[in-house]
């Protein structure tokens, strides 16, 4: 979104200047520009007007008449939070510290946060998509939430014009405090990332995750922020809710995906590569010390590092609430934010929010002696993020932490982890000692005003106001650092013509290239030119759930798409007449991720291994006795956590079937597997039955067959070690990197940290002598 580009408005009244309506979808949109000064855009039925000191126009926000330091766009982010912050009432700061619940435009009665207009599901028709919802104005006007998190969108332009009306709304209220939407990962090429429910869609789409991490590339990932921001920015949304600078040193975890490696080097330059790229302007766009209306606050997450799960277990569950230290290396884990994210080399200076993970990084507090979550614990937050590394900005917590947890420790609900006997007051009460400055997820400000209350009883009015102001001065900022007080709007066409611009596809499509990884081309099987005949086997996709739950119907299909297919090649559905084969596969899937009800209603203590082969293993390495357990609510008889002797079974066995079964079928001709993987795995199983392997972590077949066919030089390298064994698993520890056996193929390459093929053999390039250990 180029703000200089939608003024079209300029104000008559004082300036000398001329005056018309701004968009024609929004015709009470206003926006003004005056010589040496920003755009200032305004709703008409906001009441808002703008007023004149000295020749320079101001938005009386707050409606008084006279220009307020706030509304000073002269002065800096910080006089001018702090000013605000002083105006407002506990009430309108308890708000402020609110950051809301999952938002789908529109909202779905399907969705797991559904909302009406007037009274009507969307569904029943006739409804404007870009509308607010009752919910969405309630938060806002009576629970004074200013924080609003984007899921999927009908449209950029459903999208921009939501948020001309969220803002118009908010514009018209008490101070004129504008919205800070903000979003999850929204450009994955894959469109699954994470909770944005397909929020991909008319956007550049880009590797993410590991995928991203493949590349080893920082340059790439800084561009890449460069776009995304802008896109972003066209959307409405000024803060993204990434990047997942966690290590993967936990082969077994479910959200590994994410992160870019288990190197804490490649994590530190790609995650401070990502936040520069986000956050930093162009100097036509720049406010002030790097800031400016291409700026996106970035949220680094998650604080002081997820990756080290027991088991491999996640702790959006209360299965998975602990991150262990057994390699006694919580230092690694906290490099990529002390040294990457808060050491920037753009003016920004620093990642401008971070979020806690739910984990309770067990045993790590040597000061208050506490195994409590990450976003509950005084050590985490102020000990070291606050003192020790000296962070001052905005501290969030991950969502609903607040909230009571579910029935079993399998059930995804609130994440209460380590204060579980609290009431969600008090809970609230020990986030703000702890010194964290938002509540995630939470869309009422009733417990934040009771946890205020608690803390003047214990401290007095003076202190907890105090400490209420110095929350709100650092939220503050981050709206007044990319000029949503000056102009919160978006011009629609402008929105339209930028968000999945063709050239910004095509760099996104350009990065999925490169982070495509070959691991095996025997006797230089690949490329595998044009117009050769391929078979291409249908995949048994079993039964899976999100993460609440729901249920989505197996199937028997083609993996992709059959006609994009066939603009590379002849496809036969009759092995005989194929050149050569490529199955396409997952990587075995963990159907249970490491608990079972039915275990426990058995008799068992619920914990099961997560393999990552696609056979049946039984844990022979696993813990005799866990090193974290307790549940004092939900389970409190379960003090071990241990699977040793157990057995898990990956839920798409089928793939593995299906890759022999079509070696079989092919016999002497090739056969390629193309792999997309959230985690590593095991290759023994099938490596040495087929010529090519080719591995992705989540782009686009398109990329996938441009590399097959030589249309593109594959050039990723394994962001992650892939392990020989389960035993290597079960023997590697949880927070200590490169510390497994790396599985050895047929060809003697060895499938370790930084490596892959290229047409010419094994990649040694600037990239790998900068990384390997």
């Amino acid at each position: 979104m180029k703000i200089q580009n939608i003024c079209t408005t300029i104000l008559a009244v004082c300036l000398g200047l001329n005056s018309q309506k701004a968009d024609a979808q929004s015709s009470d949109i206003k926006t003004v520009k005056v010589k040496s000064g920003p755009v200032l855009g305004f709703s008409q039925a906001s009441g808002v007007k703008i007023i004149k000191v000295k020749g320079k126009a101001f938005k009386d926000l707050n409606k008084n008449g006279k220009l307020d330091p706030y509304e000073d766009w002269r002065l800096t982010p910080e006089k001018r939070a702090e000013d605000l912050a002083s105006k407002m009432t506990v009430e309108q700061i308890a708000g402020l510290m609110l950051y809301s619940q999952h938002q789908a435009i529109p909202a779905s009665k399907n969705s797991p946060y559904p909302g009406t207009y007037d009274g009507k599901l969307f569904e029943e028709g006739n409804i404007d998509p870009s509308l607010l919802t009752d919910q969405q104005k309630k938060f806002l006007k009576e629970d004074n939430m200013r924080h609003v998190l984007i899921t999927s969108v009908q449209s950029p332009e459903v999208a921009a014009k939501w948020n001309n009306n969220l803002q118009a709304y908010v514009e018209g209220l008490g101070l004129g405090i504008p919205a800070n939407n903000s979003s999850d990962p929204r450009n994955t090429a894959t469109v699954t990332s994470e909770f944005n429910a397909g929020a991909g869609g008319h956007i550049s789409l880009w590797p993410d995750g590991l995928a991203m991490g493949a590349t080893f590339d920082p340059d790439l990932v800084k561009g890449f922020g460069e776009i995304a921001s802008q896109e972003y920015r066209a959307l409405g949304i000024s803060t993204a809710l990434s990047p997942q600078i966690d290590l993967g040193t936990e082969p077994r975890w479910y959200r590994i995906a994410y992160v870019f490696s288990e190197s804490p080097d490649l994590v530190k330059d790609m995650g401070k590569a990502y936040v520069e790229g986000f956050q930093t302007s162009e100097k036509a766009f720049e406010i002030n010390k790097g800031w400016g209306y291409h700026s996106v606050n970035a949220m680094v997450k998650h604080w002081p590092g997820g990756g080290p799960e027991e088991g491999g277990r996640d702790g959006h569950w209360a299965m998975g609430k602990f991150a262990v230290y057994p390699g006694a290396n919580f230092n690694d884990h906290v490099k990529p934010f002390t040294e990457g994210a808060f050491k920037l080399d753009g003016g920004t200076k620093s990642a401008s929010a971070v979020m806690p993970y739910y984990t309770i990084s067990y045993d790590q507090d040597k000061v208050y002696n506490e195994n409590v979550g990450n976003g509950f614990s005084k050590y985490m937050i102020t000990e070291l993020l606050r003192d020790k590394y000296g962070y001052d900005d905005v501290v969030c917590t991950d969502w609903l932490i607040t909230s009571d947890e579910g029935a079993t420790p399998g059930t995804f609900a609130g994440k209460p982890w380590g204060v579980e006997d609290l009431s969600i007051e008090e809970r609230h009460y020990k986030v703000l000692k702890a010194g964290v400055d938002q509540f995630g997820g939470n869309n009422e400000k009733a417990p934040v005003l009771a946890a205020y209350q608690m803390g003047v009883k214990e401290f007095g009015e003076e202190y907890m106001r105090a400490r209420f102001e110095r929350s709100a001065v650092r939220l503050l900022k981050n709206i007044f650092r990319v000029g949503l007080f000056e102009n919160p709007y978006v011009d629609v066409d402008e929105t339209i013509a930028t968000v999945g611009k063709p050239e910004f596809m095509d760099a996104g499509y350009q990065a999925q290239l490169k982070s495509v990884i070959m691991l095996k081309n025997k006797s230089s099987v690949l490329p595998i030119a044009d117009k050769k005949t391929v078979y291409i086997p249908k995949i048994y996709t079993p039964v899976k759930t999100d993460w609440w739950g729901n249920a989505t119907p197996a199937t028997f299909d083609y993996p992709v798409n059959i006609d994009l297919v066939s603009q590379y090649y002849n496809v036969t559905d009759d092995p005989k007449m194929a050149d050569f084969a490529i199955v396409f596969v997952k990587n075995p899937q963990s159907a249970e991720a490491g608990y079972s009800e039915a275990d426990r209603q058995l008799g068992g203590n619920g914990y099961l291994p997560i393999s990552l082969q696609y056979q049946s293993y039984t844990s022979e390495y696993g813990r005799e006795q866990s090193i974290a357990a307790g549940d004092p609510v939900v389970d409190p008889e379960i003090i071990n956590r241990s699977y040793k002797g157990k057995t898990a079974t990956a839920s798409n066995i089928m793939d593995l079937k299906t890759i022999w079964d079509t070696k079989m079928l092919m016999k002497d001709k090739p056969v390629i597997v193309s792999v997309t993987a959230d985690k590593p795995m095991i290759f023994s199983e099938f490596e040495e039955r087929v010529e090519g392997i080719v591995l992705n972590f989540g782009v686009s077949t398109q990329a996938v067959l441009d590399i097959i066919s030589g249309k593109a030089e594959p050039s990723g390298l394994l962001p992650l070690q892939m392990p020989a064994n389960m035993k290597t698993v079960e023997l590697q520890q949880e927070d200590v990197p490169f510390d497994m056996e790396a599985y050895e193929d047929a060809e003697g390459h060895v499938y370790d940290f930084g490596y892959g093929l290229n047409w010419s053999g094994v990649i040694n390039d600037e990239r790998t002598k900068r990384y390997k250990p």
